[in-house]
């Protein structure tokens, strides 16, 4: 079947979508909390890439085809794709805040959208651009990105780099679920985010502190868990429309920061999040 003819609303899509969302936040709050305990980035995203690859081996023992990792270009794209945006958003974090650098990496909802119609034949309908457009201001909003005050830079360009690398990944992953299984589609990113991350990893030599292995672990699962269902959910729903509910991850987060680390949540923040939230429902509702 095409992907072009699988474009109508699937509630599975939806729930699959909405668990992965819930764990990826979840991982993204331990993640902040061990960061303060001084592990880097480069370890935590080497470990989360080493259990994400040891789930798909053990847990898909006859669905998971390792051999076609080095074999097919589109697996392999999808793994250095996704590895070097992972690396790209850490950066970008780091030189612009997490503010900024969410907001421009999230632009991909709508390069997503376009890239679904040019490469997959989706079509893009105009409630879906609308609730794109209506997200991308959620988060502005949510952000703060218009009140930084930065000029726009090099690493603006990067964030910019990595929204188009997400957007792309979407596409490759829609596209592979005609002949790949999730288990495989999973681990060309784990297989690939090892070898690049791995090395700095080692590296830097930061080490694990005693005590947080088993957070570290709980997290990389998340994560793990968080992959696997987005990914399952792309074989049931069009890019445009799976990518559109990826926003509801920064709500989740900043909600969680203002009740594990007592942040504020003023008036741009609320508008912002319920503007993001009416939009995905919205154009979850298109059939």
């Amino acid at each position: 079947m095409s992907h072009s003819s699988r474009t109508e609303y699937h509630p599975l899509g939806v729930s699959l979508m909405l668990a992965g969302i819930a764990c990826l936040v979840v991982n993204l709050l331990v993640v902040r909390t061990l960061g303060q305990k001084g592990i880097d980035a480069w370890t935590l995203v080497s470990i989360r890439f080493i259990v994400g690859f040891a789930v798909a081996c053990l847990l898909y023992r006859k669905q998971f085809k390792p051999v076609n990792l080095v074999t097919n270009p589109r697996l392999i794209a999808r793994g250095v794709i996704g590895a070097i945006t992972t690396v790209g958003f850490y950066q970008a974090i780091i030189y612009l805040g997490a503010g900024r650098a969410t907001f421009i990496n999230n632009t991909y909802v709508v390069w997503a959208a376009l890239f679904a119609v040019w490469f997959l034949g989706e079509k893009l309908k105009p409630r879906l651009m609308l609730s794109c457009v209506a997200t991308l201001i959620g988060l502005a909003l949510l952000t703060k990105v218009l009140s930084t005050g930065m000029k726009p830079g090099i690493y603006d360009g990067l964030a910019l780099l990595t929204a188009f690398g997400s957007a792309s990944v979407a596409v490759l992953i829609r596209s592979l679920h005609n002949d790949e299984h999730t288990s495989t589609i999973c681990a060309s990113q784990c297989l690939y985010g090892m070898i690049i991350c791995g090395i700095p990893a080692i590296w830097t030599g930061s080490g694990i502190p005693d005590g947080l292995w088993t957070a570290l672990i709980g997290a990389s699962l998340l994560a793990t868990a968080a992959q696997l269902f987005m990914t399952r959910a792309y074989r049931e729903l069009p890019v445009g429309k799976g990518v559109i509910f990826l926003t509801l991850g920064p709500v989740g987060v900043t909600i969680g920061g203002v009740i594990l680390f007592q942040e504020k949540f003023g008036g741009s923040d609320i508008v912002g999040a319920v503007l993001i939230i009416a939009a995905t429902v919205w154009a979850a509702k298109q059939k």
